[in-house]
């Protein structure tokens, strides 16, 4: 049986030393966060709910159907059904852009490649604006993607390209209602 190595019991320790104030600083960083629910009674920037102020969003009208079907979700998702306010805090003016795109390619008989599959992306970009002051609360831009199969029927592939607009119109509403409740909590911090 052999003595241990000086040298290997120094680095041992000295790594210990090392991961133990590694566990320690990372410990105090992790104390430094805060945590709440996003939707919880809590008040925001004017002292209500966030539900009651995302329900005081006003969502100006747009131009095209895909945007119509962000704007439609987002009054339901922001009044939790109840549709759109009477007496709005907040205006939101939404721009919505469409992308079509063919996904994959497959060859047919002929000498031309045909679709088969397509994506569609929507990209909405947003301004919150306080309806008293007439202040830009904030600006922002989300996209989403969504995928669809493009059948040789024609009908059928526009069908296909209708329903992931709506996928699509319905899962970036849920984006844009996230983050504007997120930019509501951040302005009633900035303004307390």
């Amino acid at each position: 049986m052999s003595l241990p190595d000086r040298e290997k019991t120094e680095l041992s320790r000295l790594l210990r030393r090392v991961a133990l104030a590694g566990l320690v600083g990372s410990l105090a960083l992790v104390s430094a966060c805060t945590v709440r629910p996003l939707y919880s009674n809590a008040p925001l920037s004017t002292g209500a709910s966030a539900n009651a102020e995302l329900a005081s969003i006003a969502v100006k009208p747009v131009k095209t159907r895909y945007a119509q079907q962000v704007r439609n979700n987002l009054i339901f998702g922001f009044g939790r059904g109840a549709g759109e306010p009477a007496s709005p805090l907040y205006s939101l003016d939404l721009t919505v852009t469409e992308a079509v795109e063919s996904s994959a390619l497959v060859q047919v008989q002929t000498d031309q490649d045909e679709p088969t599959a397509g994506s569609v992306t929507l990209t909405a970009s947003y301004t919150l604006t306080d309806m008293k002051t007439g202040a830009v609360i904030t600006v922002g831009k989300r996209a989403i993607t969504s995928s669809f199969d493009r059948p040789r029927q024609e009908f059928a592939s526009y069908r296909a390209q209708i329903d992931a607009e709506n996928r699509a119109a319905r899962e970036l509403a849920e984006a844009l209602q996230l983050s504007i409740a997120q930019d509501l909590a951040r302005h009633g911090k900035a303004a307390a």
